[in-house]
C-alpha cells in the first residue's frame, strides 16, 4: 500500500477549526477536487472564498471551471508573501511541531502485534485535539463554534473500570492519552514561539507614494553575473502605488522593466543617498526621480484597439503600459509616445494574413 507523503491543510478563517487531509504527492486537481468534496464538502458546505497557495492542481483550468460551477472566489496567495495565507501558514508550523514530536515517540506506539501508529494514523487525533482547543483569536474552541457544543473526547468516554481490556485497545488508550497531552502543550508552545518571534522583528511599514525605496535581488532574473555576488538590493525606484499595507508598486526601468512592479513590503527598504562624507572618492550622478502622473505615458507597451469619436474625424487608441497603475487609457495618436512604431506594428497585427 502506497502511504501519504503530503498533507492538505484547509482552514475555516471564522471558526479557525481546520481539516488535516493525508494525500499523496502526485495527486492531479482531479484528485485534490474529489478530496474535496468527500472529504470536506459534506461537513462544511460549498465555500464562498478560497484562498490557496500557487501549486499547479490549484491553478488548473479543471479547479476553475470547477469552483465556478459552485459560486466559489478563488484568490491565489502573492508570491513570496505567505502572509496572503497567514492562517493556514501560520497553523502548518504547529502542526510540523506536533508531528514531529509523536514520530520521536514511534517505538512506544508500536504495541504488541507490531502495529505502528505512523503519523497517518495521529492526524485524525491531532485535529480532534486542536478542535477542541480553546484559539486565542477566539477566546472559544472551534467545536463549540461550529457546533454548539465541545464533542466528547477519548480521555471522557474510555472506561478505567473494566475487568478484562485487550491489549490492542488498551495500547490504542495509551496513544490517544499521548496524542492529547502533547498536543495541547505543542499547539501552546508552538503559537507563543511563533507569536513572539513575529513581534520582535515586525512592525507596520510607512510607505508613501512618492517614497524612493530599494528592492530585493533575491527574486529577480533579469540581473547578469553570479548570484552571490549581486548586490542585495537595486534601486532606488519611485512607489507609484499603495496595495494595502503589504504590497507597494513602483517604477522598475532597464532592465528590470519586464518584472512585476507590485512587491512585499518586506522585499524592499528605504533608499538612504549616500553621504559624500563617509564616501569622498564616489562619484555619484544626480538622480532623476519619474513622476507618477508621466510613468504611464512614457512607458507604453503596445496599442490594443482603436475607435472613432462620433461627430469628430479623430481617432482614438487604447493603450496597454508596460507597469499600469490603470488597465488601460484611451489616447490620442498625438499623446502617445513614439506614436509611429506603435500603431504599425498594431496595424500589422490587425492586418488579416494570407
Amino acid at each position: 500500500m502506497k502511504l501519504p507523503l503530503r498533507l492538505t491543510v484547509i482552514v475555516d478563517r471564522y471558526r479557525k477549526t481546520p481539516i488535516f487531509l493525508p494525500c499523496h504527492k502526485d495527486e492531479t486537481a482531479m484528485d485534490t477536487a474529489l478530496l474535496l468534496w468527500s472529504r470536506v464538502i459534506s461537513h462544511t458546505r460549498f465555500f464562498k472564498n478560497i484562498i490557496s497557495d500557487r501549486d499547479p492542481e490549484f491553478k488548473s483550468a479543471l479547479w476553475t471551471n470547477i469552483h465556478r460551477f459552485f459560486g466559489t472566489k478563488l484568490s491565489s496567495s502573492t508570491a513570496y508573501h505567505p502572509q496572503t495565507d497567514g492562517l493556514a501558514e501560520t497553523l502548518i508550523q504547529p502542526l510540523e511541531d506536533m508531528i514531529r514530536r509523536f514520530c520521536a515517540y514511534g517505538l512506544e506506539l508500536k504495541n504488541s502485534y507490531g502495529f505502528i501508529h505512523d503519523w497517518c494514523t495521529i492526524i485524525p487525533a491531532l485535529e480532534l485535539t486542536y478542535k477542541t482547543s480553546v484559539h486565542s483569536s477566539t477566546g472559544q474552541t472551534g467545536a463549540m463554534l461550529q457546533k454548539g457544543w465541545n464533542p466528547r473526547l477519548p480521555a471522557d468516554t474510555l472506561r478505567n473500570d473494566l475487568i478484562e481490556i485487550h491489549p490492542t485497545a488498551s495500547s490504542l488508550k495509551i496513544m490517544l492519552d499521548k496524542v492529547k497531552h502533547n498536543a495541547k502543550q505543542s499547539i501552546n508552545d508552538a503559537f507563543d514561539y511563533a507569536k513572539q518571534k513575529w513581534d520582535k522583528s515586525h512592525k507596520v511599514p510607512d510607505f508613501k507614494i512618492g517614497d524612493l525605496v530599494l528592492v530585493s535581488t533575491f527574486n529577480l532574473n533579469n540581473i547578469k553575473g553570479p548570484k552571490k555576488l549581486r548586490d542585495s538590493h537595486v534601486g532606488p525606484f519611485v512607489i507609484v502605488a499603495l496595495h494595502g499595507t503589504n504590497e507597494v508598486q513602483v517604477e522598475l526601468s532597464v532592465p528590470l522593466e519586464d518584472e512585476h512592479p507590485t512587491f512585499p513590503v518586506n522585499l524592499i527598504k528605504p533608499y538612504q543617498p549616500d553621504d559624500k562624507e563617509l564616501c569622498p572618492l564616489k562619484n555619484s550622478t544626480p538622480l532623476t526621480v519619474p513622476s507618477v502622473e508621466q510613468s504611464e505615458d512614457k512607458k507604453i507597451k503596445k496599442v490594443i484597439k482603436e475607435r472613432r469619436l462620433r461627430g469628430k474625424n479623430q481617432r482614438e487608441y487604447l493603450v496597454r503600459c508596460r507597469n499600469p497603475v490603470h488597465e488601460g487609457e484611451w489616447l490620442a495618436e498625438s499623446e502617445i509616445p513614439d506614436s509611429d512604431k506603435l500603431l504599425r506594428r498594431f496595424r500589422h497585427e490587425r492586418r488579416p494574413q494570407a
